[in-house]
């Protein structure tokens, strides 16, 4: 049987929930099922859940259920069995009506309703509003980052290391106990041609100055010299081989390559507000590839293939896996092979996610079919997570030929540009420096995960660095006013609502986006796609935005303003819940 190891599996909601409770909002979509079931239909309650729809305009309603699979059943037309079945389940406290228009019946959420639950829940909640418990118990693994050693952190490792943290993030948000794992490329025959760079051409003080750009010179002189002097070549695999084996003056020049490279490497995950529950790298599982390689042979997998070793993965659509080459050294498939079999042992994880580019499915697809085979289960809980390419406007990047754009310095622009507006706009701000960083990093996050991550794109610094239309400043913004709004109206969360008094369509839009929130999280995990809640709170932006410039709120009095306060206070908690669920910090004052 083929299967699809390498390509994401979605993650069934049905497999993680322990405990839903931890939402306590009235579900809705529930209620609408519980009125059809009532109404014997002969559909099953699964069935009902599957067929409901969100309409596209609220005049339409909130939720509608299309009669077309019932006509054969009840030998009627779908329009007609769509008005029998409405006029069995009027006057539901939860909807103000249900209506049949033509084979749909439409159900309209009570306002009131909806604004209690949702106001309820952010007055309990707080910025922990969508947050559950669903997770407990279950240890999740998320693999992401994972720059080499000695080589520059370029904008190409941009999309690995902030989708990665976000769902970091989010699965841990979730109640998952959550392992973020950097696993460093620290080993290979490049610390060979490092090594052979900096004893012909190296000095440890200019390199201790500024690390990775004179370790890429180091590494791209290698490469120019290696063409006239083919010999160089082979010194770098003796030195190589002299690593592996523990000799001394290269185990020394390594560790050294490895501290300043990491010291460099935490300066951008410091600025990201980063942080790595694991740094074991390529070098942390030397030791234990020999156990499958001879769990390889005992189970009879390997094949020999012109002095080298393979594993057939015919049966499984794929080429076949080099495991072992001629000279008996190993490949990245047998140390990912190995890593997972740790992974599972030490941490019994739930679910290991792999945060890889898309250029990397085969390689995914065929060590996860080899683990398979060799009769680990887990295997299917390993996921690769595929993204999109980089490239630069002139063409791709290259680290051997030095062309490359440091993150750092795309981090570095994107403070001072932000610097340069807060000056222009708000000169008398407070903590200027701080809400500079929190908002031109935050301009960078939030570009990187408002598209969907499969797709490829071109580095522009123009782009990059846009604060105008659908961009992380104008989110953060609308949390900002909103916080100046409840500063202004002295909020306090002990009033008394009357949530009836929240109606109007500004209001409503808002409310729904809210109420949606817990969900899009959920989905977002499902699918590991942080753009999902990046989309969401945008909208919820927006939203906000049309509410603030046409419903008043501070000129308000009595009741009707501390109603409109809450939702305010509400649509921050959330703002910010989603914003910090991207790896984004959120300043208050803009």
């Amino acid at each position: 049987m083929v299967t699809q190891y390498g390509i994401v599996k979605k993650l069934a909601i049905k497999d993680i929930i322990t405990n839903r409770n931890s939402v306590n909002m009235i579900k809705f979509k529930d209620a609408v099922v519980k009125l059809i079931s009532q109404t014997d239909c002969g559909l099953e309650h699964d069935e009902i859940q599957s067929l409901i729809e969100i309409p596209p305009s609220h005049e339409m309603g909130d939720y509608a259920f299309p009669c077309f699979r019932l006509a054969k059943t009840f030998r009627k037309a779908p329009n007609l069995i769509s008005k029998d079945l409405a006029e069995k389940i009027q006057g539901n406290q939860y909807f103000e009506r249900v209506e049949n228009v033509g084979p749909y019946i439409n159900f309209f959420v009570n306002k009131e309703a909806m604004a209690k639950t949702v106001l309820e829940e952010a007055k309990d909640k707080k910025e922990k509003f969508g947050s559950s418990n669903m997770g407990e118990g279950k240890t999740v693994l998320v693999e992401f980052s994972s720059p080499n050693i000695a080589k520059p952190f370029h904008i190409g490792h941009i999309r690995t290391t902030i989708i990665g943290n976000s769902l970091h993030k989010i699965f841990t948000f979730l109640g998952f106990d959550t392992v973020a794992i950097n696993h460093l490329g620290d080993y290979g025959t490049q610390f060979g041609k490092l090594i052979v760079g900096y004893k012909n051409w190296g000095d440890k003080e200019t390199i201790e100055a500024d690390p990775i750009n004179e370790l890429l010179k180091i590494y791209v002189k290698f490469h120019e010299e290696v063409e006239k002097n083919p010999e160089l070549d082979e010194e770098a695999r003796h030195w190589f081989s002299k690593l592996e084996n523990n000799d001394e003056e290269a185990l020394e020049l390594w560790h050294w390559m490895r501290e300043i490279s990491l010291r460099e490497f935490n300066k951008v995950y410091d600025m990201l507000g980063i942080k790595f529950d694991s740094l074991a790298g390529e070098s942390f599982y030397s030791d234990k590839m020999p156990r499958v390689i001879e769990e390889l042979e005992e189970k009879k997998l390997l094949v020999k293939s012109e002095g080298a070793e393979i594993v057939d993965l015919d049966s499984f659509g794929l080429p076949p896996a080099l495991v072992k080459k001629s000279d008996g050294s190993t490949l990245y498939v047998t140390r990912d092979i190995a890593a997972s079999i740790y992974r599972k042992e030490h941490y019994d994880f739930y679910k290991n996610i792999y945060v890889v580019g898309s250029e990397q499915i085969l390689h995914f697809k065929q060590w996860m079919a080899i683990v398979e085979l060799m009769g680990y289960e887990w295997v299917k809980d390993c996921i690769h997570v595929p993204f999109g390419m980089v490239s630069l406007e002139d063409g791709t990047m290259s680290t051997r030929k030095g062309r490359v754009v440091f993150l750092e310095d795309v981090l570095k622009k994107a403070i001072d540009k932000t610097k340069d507006i807060i000056e222009e706009r708000n000169p008398n701000l407070e903590n200027k420096e701080d809400v500079a960083k929190q908002v031109g990093i935050g301009a960078i996050i939030f570009q990187e995960l408002f598209n969907g991550r499969i797709k490829d794109y071109v580095f522009s610094w123009d782009k990059t660095l846009s604060f105008e239309g659908e961009t992380g400043p104008y989110v953060q913004y609308a949390h900002a006013r909103a916080y100046r709004l409840l500063e202004k109206g002295e909020f306090s969360l002990d009033k008394e609502i009357d949530y009836s008094l929240l109606k109007t369509e500004e209001e409503m839009a808002i409310l729904k986006l809210l109420y949606d929130f817990p969900n899009v999280v959920i989905s977002s995990a499902e699918k590991y796609e942080p753009s999902i809640v990046t989309r969401h709170v945008t909208e919820i932006a927006k939203a906000f935005n049309r509410f603030y410039h046409n419903c008043p709120i501070l000129s308000e009095e009595g009741a009707l303003k501390d109603a409109r306060l809450l939702l305010v206070y509400a649509t921050k908690a959330v703002l910010k819940a989603g914003l910090n669920l991207l790896g984004m910090e959120v300043p208050d004052k803009m």
